[in-house]
């Protein structure tokens, strides 16, 4: 599995930000892949909070497949 990590900030309040993770699943997962499909799913998220206005944003591996290697 594969994260987007996104630094998103009000409209109103461009000084006010966030980061936010989504996790990205498809067959084949690779880091090529989010970036190219994984824009679909932050068109989802921006659609969905439309105060927010992505600042940046890229793909990484999961944080929950980092903790398993870790253990």
């Amino acid at each position: 599995m594969i994260e987007i990590l996104v630094s998103a900030c009000l409209i109103a309040s461009p000084g006010t930000c966030k980061d936010v993770s989504l996790s990205y699943m498809a067959d084949k997962v690779t880091p090529y892949n989010c970036m190219m499909r994984g824009q679909v799913a932050l068109t989802k998220w921006a659609a969905g909070h439309p105060k927010w206005k992505i600042a940046k944003w890229k793909c990484s591996a999961s944080r929950e497949m980092a903790r398993l290697r870790h253990r």
